[in-house]
Parts: C-alpha cells; sequence; structure tokens
C-alpha cells in the first residue's frame, strides 16, 4: 500500500515511476490486469469493495454463463495458476455458473503468493484524481501522481498514490432505471422492496418470495432470459406462480436464437424462451414504454403507454433486467472523453454501438480505443463498454494485456492486439434498453 505522500523527495516524474499502479476492482478483468502487471514487473495494488475476489460475481453466482471455460480464463492468470499447481477444470467446453467461475478460478487465483498480499478488500473508492489537482489545471498534469481515494470496511478515509489507474469496477450494482427515459419512474420511492435487482435466486435462496406470486420481467436481454426460464421452473412445482415479460420494443432481438450463433448455451436461452411465451407459460408484453410506477394493493402497477396507448400492467413483483450503466461519480476529476450515446470512450464506442454489433461481431480493441484525455487512466472491462450490453470477457483479457504493455512503454506488444470472439449469429440488436452482460 502506498499512502499519499507529496514530501518534495524527488522531482514528479522520478517518483511516478517508483508508484504503483491502482487497480479498481478484483473481479476477472481487475486480476487479469495484475496478472499482466506481475508478469511485466509492474508494481500494483489491487482495491477491491467486497470481502472476498469476484463480489459481485457471486450476487447472480447462481446463473449459468453461456461463455465456456475455454472462453473465461485470462493467459496470463492461467501462467499463474499453473505455476502454483491449480487444477483446471476438467472439461473446458462446458460453461460454469458465476459461482463456479469464482470458486475454480478467480479465488485461487486471488490466492496466489504474488497477488494475494496486493489485494485490499472492503476497501472502496469513492474518487479518483491528480494529486493537488483538479480537473480544471493541466500544467504538468501527466507528470503529477494519481490520487485514489478510498473508504475502508471500518469507515476510514485513505488517499492513495499511483502512476497510473484501471478501472475495472464493473457495473453491475448500477442497473439501468425501469422508466423508458432512463430515469427512475415517478413513484419508484413508493414501491421499494417491490422492484427487485437483475439475476434473482428465483430457485434458490429467494424462491420463498417468488413462489405463488406474479412475478414481471422488464427487459429484453440475457439476464431477462435466465431470469424467465427460472420462473418458468418455479410455476412447474408452485402452479399459481405467473409470469409476464414486458419489453419497450415490438420484439426481444438480444434474446437470440439463432441456429449461427457459436455459443449454444446462449442459442439455447432464446429458444427456451420462445417456447414459453408459445406454450402460454410467460406472458410476453410488447412495446411498452414504462412512465410511472405505484403501490397497487401488495403490489404495484408499471404505467405508461403501449403502442401510443395509455396503458397499465398489475404484478406482485418486478425484476428489473434493463441491462447496467458505469457509475461515473468518483471520476468527477478526471478527464474523460466518452461517447454521448453508450458511456464508452469516444474511439471504443463505434466498435461497441448494440445497434451495429453483437458480442461476436466487435473487433479486438486495446490501449488505443481506451484511451482518456487524462495520461495513464484506463476504463476496462464491462465498465469500458458502458450502457452497451455486449461484452465478453475474453476482449476484457485483451484489453487489460494492452493497457498494461502500455504502461510498461512496449508500444509494440500494446498495439498488436488480436482476439477470435465466437460468432452471435445477430449483427444488430434493436434499442430495446434491457440486456445483461453476455459474458
Amino acid at each position: 500500500m502506498t499512502l499519499l505522500d507529496l514530501t518534495p523527495r524527488a522531482t514528479v516524474s522520478d517518483r511516478l515511476a517508483t508508484l504503483p499502479v491502482v487497480v479498481i476492482g478484483a473481479g476477472p478483468i481487475g486480476l487479469a490486469a495484475a496478472a499482466n502487471l506481475l508478469t511485466r514487473g509492474l508494481e500494483f495494488i489491487v482495491l477491491e469493495a467486497g470481502d472476498h475476489a469476484g463480489a459481485s460475481i457471486r450476487l447472480w453466482g447462481h446463473t449459468r454463463m453461456f461463455s465456456p471455460w475455454r472462453h473465461l480464463i485470462d493467459p496470463a492468470s492461467r501462467r499463474l495458476l499453473d505455476a502454483a499447481g491449480w487444477t483446471p477444470p476438467a472439461d473446458e467446453a462446458l460453461a460454469p455458473t458465476g459461482r463456479e467461475l469464482v470458486d475454480q478460478y478467480l479465488t485461487p487465483l486471488a490466492r496466489t503468493d504474488e497477488l494475494g498480499p496486493r489485494i485490499r478488500y472492503g476497501t472502496r473508492v469513492v474518487a479518483v484524481a491528480r494529486a493537488g489537482m483538479d480537473r480544471t489545471r493541466s500544467a504538468g498534469r501527466d507528470r503529477t501522481p494519481f490520487l485514489v481515494r478510498v473508504t475502508t470496511a471500518d469507515g476510514r478515509v485513505e488517499e492513495l498514490a499511483g502512476r497510473a489507474v484501471i478501472d475495472a469496477s464493473g457495473t453491475y450494482t448500477t442497473p439501468n432505471p425501469l422508466g423508458s427515459s432512463g430515469l427512475d419512474p415517478i413513484g419508484t420511492a413508493d414501491v421499494d422492496g417491490r422492484v427487485l435487482h437483475a439475476l434473482p435466486d428465483v430457485l434458490g435462496h429467494d424462491r420463498a418470495r417468488f413462489a405463488g406470486k406474479h412475478t414481471t420481467v422488464v427487459g429484453a436481454g440475457h439476464s431477462a432470459a435466465n431470469t424467465l426460464i427460472a420462473l418458468a421452473e418455479l410455476a412447474k412445482t408452485e402452479p399459481s406462480t405467473r409470469v409476464s415479460w414486458l419489453i419497450r420494443n415490438a420484439s426481444a432481438a438480444r434474446v437470440s436464437s439463432s441456429p449461427d450463433d457459436e455459443l449454444a448455451d446462449r442459442a439455447r436461452l432464446g429458444s427456451r424462451v420462445d417456447r414459453l411465451v408459445e406454450n402460454g407459460i410467460v406472458e410476453k408484453i410488447d412495446s411498452f414504454e414504462i412512465f410511472r410506477v405505484q403501490a397497487h394493493g401488495d403490489g404495484i402497477r408499471l404505467v405508461g403507454t403501449r403502442r401510443g396507448e395509455p396503458a397499465a400492467h398489475d404484478a406482485d413483483l418486478v425484476v428489473r433486467a434493463t441491462g447496467f450503466r458505469p457509475d461515473l461519480s468518483m471520476l468527477r476529476e478526471i478527464r474523460l472523453q466518452l461517447d454521448d450515446v453508450v458511456e464508452a470512450p469516444t474511439r471504443l464506442a463505434p466498435l461497441i454501438d448494440p445497434n451495429l454489433h453483437s458480442c461476436g461481431t466487435v473487433p479486438p480493441h486495446g490501449f488505443d480505443e481506451l484511451r482518456h484525455p487524462e495520461p495513464g487512466f484506463f476504463v476496462v472491462g464491462m465498465k469500458s463498454y458502458g450502457r452497451a450490453p455486449t461484452f465478453l470477457l475474453a476482449t476484457g483479457y485483451e484489453q487489460v494485456r494492452s493497457v498494461t504493455a502500455w504502461i510498461d512503454g512496449d508500444m509494440r506488444s500494446a498495439t498488436r492486439v488480436q482476439l477470435t470472439l465466437p460468432a452471435t449469429g445477430v449483427c444488430s440488436t434493436g434499442l430495446d434498453g434491457g440486456s445483461s452482460c453476455c459474458s
């Protein structure tokens, strides 16, 4: 750990070289960044708000991913694990659950002798800036250390210094609102507890909450599909359980059942949901725009329009599977250059626009597409995609390989980005606003 110390003992540029790279988040991409930094002999520290690696993934750990193991393991991390005697998954063609990803991959990686001592858990980053500089000051900015302010589990506030910052904090804890305007619908405060986060554990921990209830899933992506399938399974043993699916477009193109999808588990999701709708197990309500929510007895009423006419929909519970967005509040003093539409870096945004690309059609990209006007600062992983839902872990691993090469001054490696992703069979996804990360 390097606490901020502005005592003038050397030139600023000399001092930068002695400071660690600060990695925010101990999920798959943050740990991959750490493994790549380690490979290059660069000092680093990883700051994780949770109490263990992959804390956000554990929140949806009951959900099976549709990428197989071979697409989920970072090469630099694997070399580190292999050297520690790690036992890899028996069949790397299988897709694990989120919990299996954490237990069998992230936890052993975070416990290696090389990474373990450099990870601080229970440490939430609340702000990133330049030491002694707000965003309006320019002179000497690129030679000034980063200041990273954190709060610890016991309530202390600390400030750390870094030569560079890699923000891999993800987006799962910052979901998109229900409102079609991108805002929380009017009345949100009145229905607290009746609107639930994406990917609840319907068949496990949360079973009693959903059994015998009418649940409406809002959203048109893979998070919605997983929850609809789980609710339909629950209805087999709890016959009074009802399931509705509400989307704001005329169709849910992101839940693909394309035969050209190279990830079979992803294609099967779409096929299963299609059958549930066709068989009347799931009631599909399309073209519904939500403007207001209100308590309705013990349940909730969604108020808006459907095909231009006033409409209302009642349910006991609503699952908000409307996708995610980056938390940019901690970056107010960092000079960012973000696309106006998806809130991704401007060079990256045209490559991941969900109107044009699916997970498998995104081209490889690295430090150059991820750059901001703040030298040495990078947002990587799902957060780098802003509001676009097309992220795959393999994409993030190549991002951090390139970024860490740039930090090390290895431009040849930094600019040589290569990535082969499984095709989806879907090239355009539509503006439906409901999705989840493809990983």
